[in-house]
């Protein structure tokens, strides 16, 4: 039985309470007068289809819990986030990324499950562990779970193919969305999306690497929080600390980044001392290398970065962690890569720069894919392709044409959808 004006109205007031909005913000978002949104929350005025749709958008509900005979779970993730986060509802760019992102998980989810894709939750890993109470016990947790990780999934010391494409495999959805610079990307779990991790789109294609799977560190550890925010302004809070410290060691993990330098006959100590034993003394031997012969040069690291699939900053940073590099070694390499230095030495040694601008959509790919794939098969409605398309920013002219292009308008009647002037 459908819910009635007044309990709808009140899980308007409710749902906008927890994302601590007065009236007056919920009005100017929908147009229309403060007292109108206030008869709304009363149940003495109705709410119109459209209205609700950008109300449950504007809260970050889900259209169908919000009108369920069932009243919907109070503490969904905006909700939490908002709880952890304050600060929130004075961030109106952060706020409209979370509302995006949650609208597509939504909606990535449910083209799925029309599609008879089922992801099975259960075999996401877990790795319950107490919050770090220093930053030195943060980073310890985060290089062992990399460890743990990697052996669990049998990657051995190898460098990692695509990263969104191994989370996907995992179960955990991934997306490219447009964030605020600030925030590298952004994790979402309830039961409504899954597992859903999300990186800035407007980053350079290694950082979105390096966000993935610092946003894996927290589906993989911190399931207890329904949302995170990964923001640079933050990155000295514990748990980010963590997620950076398993991104680095998940990426470039320490033995394969000993053997690569060792390969290159570099990182040794410049002195070395070895002993053999044979049951009365020992016989003692040393040797020195030649002086600089050890020494880690920027054309190292490019080649390192490239190895891993790293930007050439988080190699050298890598270096210093695992000890290969002291801090006098590293701030001068971090000054010629600033200079320039490393890309000019990448092009020298005639290694491929990755392509950021193709691989940008890769997302927005795969998302239309499904959307065209549910319309073929009538799971969709003409209309709701063209709603869905406009979500990763394709018109309505464009999804038309692609529609022609690829036979699926069998209706020659059919009315053309055109973008509003």
């Amino acid at each position: 039985m459908a819910i009635d004006q007044k309990e709808l109205g009140r899980r308007l007031r409710q749902a906008r309470e927890a994302c601590g909005m007065r009236q007056e913000d919920v009005a100017r978002h929908l147009d229309v007068s403060r007292s109108t949104v206030a008869q709304m929350e009363l149940g003495n005025r109705a709410v119109t289809g459209l209205e609700l749709s950008r109300l449950a958008y504007l809260f970050g509900k889900d259209l169908r819990t919000l009108v369920a005979d069932e009243a919907p779970d109070e503490e969904d993730v905006l909700v939490a986030l908002f709880r952890l986060h304050p600060e929130l509802s004075s961030e109106e760019d952060v706020l409209e990324a979370l509302r995006s992102c949650m609208a597509l998980g939504r909606e990535l989810t449910g083209l799925e499950r029309l599609l008879g894709i089922d992801r099975d939750l259960a075999t996401v890993a877990a790795y319950p562990l107490s919050r770090p109470r220093t930053k030195w016990e943060a980073i310890q947790q985060g290089e062992r779970i990399a460890t743990e990780e990697r052996r669990r999934l049998g990657l051995g010391l190898t460098s990692l193919p695509d990263v969104a494409e191994l989370l996907e495999a995992q179960g955990v959805r991934t997306a490219q969305v447009n964030l605020p610079d600030d925030i590298s990307g952004l994790t979402l779990i309830e039961p409504e999306i899954g597992f859903f991790v999300v990186a800035n789109r407007e980053h350079h294609i290694l950082r979105r690497r390096f966000s993935y799977a610092h946003e894996y560190c927290h589906v993989l550890v911190d399931r207890d929080r329904r949302g995170l925010v990964s923001r640079g302004r933050d990155r000295d809070e514990l748990l980010e600390v963590r997620a950076n410290a398993f991104a680095a060691s998940f990426l470039m993990p320490a033995d394969a980044v000993r053997q690569f330098i060792y390969a290159l006959g570099k990182g040794h100590p410049s002195r070395m001392e070895a002993e053999v034993f044979d049951e009365d003394e020992p016989v003692r031997a040393r040797a020195r290398a030649a002086p600089g012969s050890q020494d880690i040069q920027l054309y190292d690291v490019v080649q390192m970065a490239h190895h891993f699939g790293v930007s050439r900053t988080a190699a050298c940073y890598r270096l210093k962690s695992v000890r290969l590099l002291t801090s006098a070694e590293l701030d001068a390499l971090l000054d010629q890569e600033r200079a320039g230095r490393g890309r000019e030495l990448e092009k020298l040694l005639g290694l491929p720069e990755p392509d950021h601008q193709a691989r940008r959509n890769e997302f927005r790919h795969r998302f239309l894919g499904l959307a065209l794939e549910a319309f073929r098969r009538e799971e969709i409605s003409r209309a709701k392709l063209v709603e869905v398309a406009a979500m990763v920013d394709v018109s309505a002219g464009d999804v038309e044409q692609a529609i022609v292009d690829l036979g699926l308008d069998d209706d020659e009647g059919a009315d053309i959808l055109v973008p509003e002037a």
